[in-house]
């Protein structure tokens, strides 16, 4: 084998070196020219062959000269590190594939605090603009209440009736939306109605009056009381879910931080792996010659 190579090696060697330039130049219009340029293509390709089987002779020889006992070692070692690195190959792929999942976890489990921030924000503002508006409403009616009782326990309910506008506005909604009894509705009506002209006495009215006015307080407070735990508890759920968010965002850094890393293991496993298979082949042929 090594002649026939030889022998293609100097037929091209020896058509390329007698030729001169103007025979050269005649060939490349020339048919010749073309065996010329295939035997120099030859010629490289059994070079590269060369080189590989040089390569793989000396490593033979090598063998040869220092003993079997290398070479059985040599296969024995990668006999064994081939299934160990197989495993580790299988354990590192699992393991990013488990890392992706959680990755994908985490993200919903952020976006499900997001959401979650979002809506308390939105029920937060709904909740604050209905307090607001039954508040005021009810600072309202006892500032009108207030100035009632002070009126008739000053004997001057009627003056009070034709002047404050507001207030009585206030009170006859009061009489009409109020929760009472309704000997106590009609009663009350009645003298915001007649005024001074009412005939029943006005501790009657009074006592009307006072009650409602304890039973607005008491919303009041109840409401704002209420207002002020909703306020909190979307303190506590907005501190929870942004501690939910940051723990979550560092956990994804980390995680695909560590599956990059797998993956540059995976590579650099996949590739000893082929070495040590491509090896093990070739020390095996080498084995068998011996």
């Amino acid at each position: 084998m090594w002649a026939a190579r030889f022998f293609v090696v100097a037929l091209a060697l020896s058509v390329t070196t007698t030729l001169g330039t103007h025979e050269t130049t005649a060939l490349m219009v020339n048919p010749i020219r073309r065996v010329v340029n295939l035997l120099q293509n030859m010629q490289k390709k059994v070079e590269a062959e060369g080189k590989k089987e040089k390569e793989l002779f000396e490593k033979f020889m090598c063998y040869c000269k220092n003993g079997l006992g290398d070479l059985k070692q040599a296969i024995q070692a990668n006999e064994a590190k081939i299934p160990q690195v197989e495993t580790a190959l299988s354990e590192a792929k699992a393991l990013k594939e488990q890392l992706e999942k959680d990755i994908g976890e985490l993200k919903g489990s952020t976006g499900d605090a997001k959401a979650t921030i979002a809506k308390a924000k939105g029920i937060r503002q709904k909740e604050a603009s209905a307090f607001a508006k039954d508040s005021s409403d009810k600072k309202t009616n006892i500032e009108a209440l207030k100035k009632a009782i002070a009126a008739i326990e000053a004997g001057a309910a009627g003056k009070f009736l034709q002047t404050s506008m507001e207030s009585m506005t206030t009170l006859q909604n009061l009489a009409i939306n109020a929760d009472m009894r309704s000997a106590d509705r009609e009663m009350l009506t009645a003298f915001l109605s007649q005024g001074s002209n009412y005939a029943p006495q006005s501790g009657e009215i009074l006592g009307i009056l006072k009650q409602m006015l304890e039973t607005m307080i008491k919303e009041l407070t109840e409401i704002t009381s209420a207002e002020e735990q909703a306020i909190k508890d979307f303190e506590v759920l907005i501190a929870a879910k942004e501690k939910e968010l940051n723990a979550n965002t560092g956990a994804i850094e980390s995680k695909i931080e560590r599956a990059a890393e797998i993956g540059l293991e995976i590579v650099e496993m996949e590739e000893d792996l082929d070495d040590s298979s491509k090896t093990l082949i070739e020390d095996k042929k080498i084995s068998e010659r011996t």
